[in-house]
């Protein structure tokens, strides 16, 4: 595991374990994500943008505030938040591949819960996976990639790769500047977009 800062080992180790939840708990990635996107917010504010429970939104400010990865930018009340910058580059645990933990990823990660694809392809290829996807996706809307390049680097079908592609289409707009390039599924003739078929 490598960090883009130095940092002293105890507080790395307690970031790698907020971010750990973060990946674990679409949820909280939401809330993360959302201060991330979006800048700074209240509690009440996250609340209302993120449909959560009054107990819920408290209870997820505070862990994130105690793990570090939210911080109070305002002590008057009411208080607001903002998240950090998280860029933290983990290995696979075969030592095969390296991929790097961000916003967007954390993004993607909150977004399972409502985007099916996204959910199925985190149950099929893991949070690495969705990590190399989101990579393929830049590239994608950069004219870098197409879905057949990314199906065959990653030996999944065509279909399965443009179906993530497109999920993570928006997270990509959203997290980099990048001219839109890439095509979109109503755009490929006779393509089904029922993801467990793919």
């Amino acid at each position: 595991m490598s960090r883009t800062s130095n940092q002293a080992n105890g507080d790395l180790l307690r970031e790698f374990l907020s971010i750990a939840d973060l990946l674990e708990e679409p949820r909280l990635a939401q809330l993360y994500a959302y201060l991330a996107r979006d800048g700074e917010a209240t509690t009440q504010e996250l609340i209302e943008a993120l449909d959560l429970p009054q107990g819920t939104a408290y209870s997820y400010v505070d862990r994130l505030v105690d793990a570090g990865v939210i911080q109070v930018v305002s002590e008057t009340p009411p208080r607001r938040y903002a998240a950090r910058e998280i860029e933290l580059t983990v290995t696979t645990a075969d030592g095969e591949r390296e991929y790097t933990i961000t916003p967007a990823l954390i993004d993607a990660v909150g977004r399972r819960e409502t985007d099916a694809d996204i959910d199925t392809y985190i149950d099929r290829h893991g949070i690495a996976g969705l990590a190399t996807a989101l990579t393929y996706t830049v590239e994608r809307e950069r004219g870098e990639m197409s879905h057949r390049l990314m199906a065959r680097d990653l030996d999944i079908s065509p279909l399965a790769a443009e179906i993530i592609l497109q999920a993570l289409r928006p997270i990509v707009h959203e997290h980099f500047d990048i001219e839109t390039t890439g095509g979109s599924l109503a755009d490929i003739e006779g393509v089904d977009t029922d993801f467990d078929d793919a």
